[in-house]
This record gives structure tokens, C-alpha cells and sequence, in this order.
């Protein structure tokens, strides 16, 4: 995570990196070894799937923590609703308000669910 989180810093050129820039950068190698856990469990090498797995947990645990789908839902409908939105442009604020403690594909899903019926 260091390693990674540095290179984030010498490839911006930054001085420090901010608490949030840490939370997508995390994100990031959390959905990489969720794609590769899930390859590796289909062709069958639990071996390197359950070293996903363990990095999945370690990263997992610096995460800040996750809301609950009532969460969720509550403050999809808030934002929807005080935005007046009518496409999937018109929310933006849900990435800063969710990022890093919800999965924003499942966020995407449930707006466009919302904004569709």
C-alpha cells in the first residue's frame, strides 16, 4: 500500500497526498485483487486466491467503514431528490459524499434503477 501510494505521489508530483486521494487509491487495489481473486477461484489456484483474499482483508481494514444498503439508499434518494436529478450527470455529489465507503459501480446501479422508475 506504501509502495503504491507513493508512486501516486511521484507520478503527480505531490508533496503529500490527501486522506481522500489515499481512499481512491486504495479503492483502486481493492478492485484489482477482487478481479483477481475472482479469476484465480475460476481457474481453480486457491493457492494465489486466498493471497487475494488476505490482501483484500488487509486493505480492507484501512478502509474507512462501509454504510449499511438502508444507508445507502437513504442518502441516494436525498441526493436524487435535493439535486432534482434527472440523469446520472446531475449527481455527481454522491461520489465525494460515498467514496471509499460504498461501491460506487452498486451506487451507479441503484441511481439509474432510481432515476429510470
Amino acid at each position: 500500500m506504501n509502495s503504491e501510494i507513493k508512486r501516486v505521489e511521484v507520478d503527480e508530483r505531490l508533496d503529500a497526498i490527501t486522506d481522500d486521494a489515499v481512499i481512491v487509491v486504495l479503492n483502486r487495489m481493492l478492485k484489482q485483487r477482487r478481479d483477481s481473486f475472482s479469476q484465480f477461484s475460476d481457474a481453480g489456484r486457491m493457492d494465489l486466491a486466498d493471497q487475494e483474499r488476505f490482501e483484500i482483508e488487509l486493505i480492507g481494514e484501512f478502509m474507512p467503514e462501509q454504510v449499511s444498503p438502508e444507508e445507502l439508499a437513504a442518502i441516494i434518494g436525498e441526493v436524487v431528490a435535493a439535486a432534482g436529478a434527472a440523469s446520472m450527470k446531475d449527481i455527481g455529489v454522491l461520489k465525494g459524499r460515498l467514496q471509499g465507503r460504498a461501491d460506487m459501480g452498486a451506487v451507479s446501479a441503484q441511481v439509474k434503477a432510481l432515476l429510470a422508475g
